[in-house]
């Protein structure tokens, strides 16, 4: 896990919303969470079925959009799906509509019915779209649990009425193919429908409430409990949600979050009547400004980049000068453009989804910016002070020693400036004057070539007339760590002074996490917590990473060439030719004869004694 997903992990909010899986700026996969801050964290957590941890594997980054709930989650996870088609939400891309609710008034006595797709012109009525067939079927059935509507396909009315069938029986239709109910009577449960599907169940609740307080009155409390919880039910499905709209509009939604310094406008795109996504923009140096000038910044700069100009905007606040601005808009476009700041109504609601956005936006930016000072400019501050460094360590080097046995050692220079890795700075040493297990020995080596060859390399740019510091060794560091204790740290110490130069040097036991410095008895022991102790843990840990790294890969290579080199006639320039044929070892053990024979240099003869050393090294 990279530190920007510890940090976004960690100042995760526990609301409703989609998040968004980023790989190398691709989006991966695209989910939605009840609760944000627990769903998403789950994911780099614990172990995962074969495909999860295969995606999981693969994130480096993660974007979040807020709703205020749940059912908004899903039809806003439902919309970014379908744009965007992640890797990994495979199950769900087809090149299926999602389905809709249908009402078509045409019909005498009009059902609800299932829907692929909505045609404007038919002048049905269509609701949803819903996230796959089980979704919609769900909302069908809620319907009939509180609307008898006939559920048949009967043309009616009927030449003669026929006996009514089992949904009459149990209540869930009005048998209107038995003449049982008037048109006028069954579209008035019609409309209710069209009100509760539309989110208005307020007719309905307030029966279902004279119904529970009758039945409390008659003492009935268990009947007066279900229908409370039917009640219930219904505010729960009716959350207003405000990620899909069925009228064909085409909208932009802007608000505003600032604090002292910056301001954060989230931006909304609402395509087809569909929210399609959106971002939050930082406009830096614009803390304490008032929203109407910030987004009059902010339109002015965001249109002028060839971004698309929708037919609607609406804003937090109306910017000034809102004519000229207008005007401006019309002419980028080309047409018809409006600017408006709704104030009650299913736009308004979206400016404040909009605005819990930006804020939201903003907070993670200045927790981002305010972890980022403690874990650099702070770290680094604390580090002088608990040293006694001369100057503010910007530029640390960290090494360490790695090997098996004393076999292959190889010695890493890792490098943090400003607090943060420099990999192109990052150094491998192969060990040359010291056999065996000896890594005081090693660190003593390391050290003085470092430094020898960058005095020599200062020397030779002066020389030349260029600055002293861009060499590859030639920038000498503020203070340079050696992962080890006292006695690592005395054999580097004596190195570096032997080299010429005068750098401070600490060594950093990982038992304890002591700090030793040369010619000090006693450690220093920084706070657990401190900013310091966690920079050069992270310093010291790169260090040994990046050494463990490149031994594995010098003890793999050794591994080939010896096991090769054993087979008389096979020297360095043939290994590499076999190995480039074949692409590893393990084939070429597994070739015949003739196969051999197709590589550079390699006879039959030759071929020959390979195959046989193949086949002995079997019966071993």
């Amino acid at each position: 896990m990279n530190e920007v997903l510890a940090e976004k992990i960690k100042m995760l909010p526990e609301s409703p919303g989609c998040y968004i899986m980023k790989s190398h700026g691709e989006i991966i996969y695209i989910g939605k969470a009840v609760n944000l801050k627990n769903r998403v964290r789950q994911y780099f957590h614990g172990a995962h079925l074969p495909k999860v941890a295969a995606m999981v594997s693969r994130v480096d980054d993660f974007d979040l959009m807020l709703c205020q709930t749940n059912f908004e989650a899903l039809t806003l996870e439902c919309n970014l799906i379908k744009k965007h088609r992640p890797f990994y939400n495979i199950l769900l891309k087809d090149d299926k509509h999602y389905p809709y609710l249908r009402i078509d008034p045409k019909e005498t006595y009009p059902r609800l019915t299932l829907a692929r797709r909505m045609d404007a012109k038919d002048g049905a009525k269509y609701f949803g779209p819903y996230i796959g067939a089980t979704a919609v079927r769900q909302a069908m059935e809620e319907v009939r649990r509180f609307f008898p509507l006939r559920t048949c396909n009967l043309a009616l009315p009927l030449k003669a009425p026929r006996r009514p069938c089992m949904h009459h029986q149990i209540g869930q239709c009005l048998a209107p193919c038995a003449g049982l109910v008037s048109e006028a009577d069954y579209q008035l449960i019609l409309k209710r429908v069209v009100d509760f599907l539309n989110g208005d169940s307020r007719e309905l609740i307030r029966e279902l409430e004279k119904e529970m307080q009758e039945a409390s009155g008659r003492m009935e409390y268990e009947q007066a409990a279900l229908i409370r919880d039917r009640i219930a039910d219904i505010r729960q499905l009716m959350e207003q949600q405000h990620a899909i709209q069925t009228r064909d509009v085409e909208q932009d939604v802007m608000a505003v979050a600032v604090d002292e310094q910056d301001a954060m406008v989230q931006l909304t795109h609402i395509r087809g009547g569909r929210m399609e996504g959106g971002r939050s923009i930082l406009m830096a140096g614009c803390g304490g400004d008032e929203p109407e000038q910030i987004l009059a910044q902010f339109l002015t700069q965001y249109y002028d980049d060839e971004h698309l100009i929708p037919r609607f905007v609406l804003v937090q606040a109306l910017p000034e000068p809102l004519e000229e601005l207008e005007r401006w808009l019309r002419e980028r476009k080309g047409g018809a453009v409006e600017l408006a700041c709704p104030q009650r109504g299913d736009k308004a609601d979206l400016i404040r989804l909009a605005q819990k956005n930006a804020e939201n936006a903003l907070e993670h930016y200045r927790q981002s910016e305010k972890v980022k000072y403690a874990r650099t400019v702070l770290a680094m501050e604390e580090l002088k002070e608990a040293l006694h460094l001369p100057t503010l360590p910007k530029r640390i080097e960290g090494y360490d020693i790695s090997n098996t046995q004393g076999v292959l050692s190889v010695a890493s220079m890792v490098v943090f400036e400003g607090g943060l890795p420099a990999k192109k700075e990052y150094r491998h040493f192969r060990i040359k004057t010291v056999e065996g297990a000896n890594d005081f020995a090693s660190m003593a080596e390391v050290i003085g070539r470092r430094f020898t060859h960058g005095l020599r390399e200062r020397h030779e740019r002066e020389q030349e007339g260029k600055p002293s510091e861009g060499g590859r060794f030639s920038t000498l560091p503020d203070v340079v760590l050696i992962d080890g204790g006292p006695e690592q740290l005395l054999f580097a110490h004596r190195a570096m002074e032997e080299a010429g130069a005068s750098v401070p040097m600490f060594g950093l036991a990982k038992r304890f996490e002591e700090i030793y410095l040369p010619n000090q008895q006693d450690p220093v022991i920084l706070d657990r917590r401190s900013n310091a102790l966690h920079m050069i843990q992270y310093v010291r840990d790169e260090a040994h990473r990046f050494g463990i790294t490149q031994h594995r890969a010098l003890r793999g290579k050794a591994s080939i060439q010896s096991e090769l080199s054993k087979i008389e006639g096979i020297g360095p320039k043939r290994q590499t030719e076999l190995i480039r044929y074949f692409k590893g070892v393990k084939p070429i053990f597994e070739a015949s004869v003739e196969e051999l024979c197709q590589v550079d240099g390699i006879s039959a003869e030759l071929a020959a004694r390979i195959v046989q050393y193949a086949k002995e090294q079997q019966k071993r």
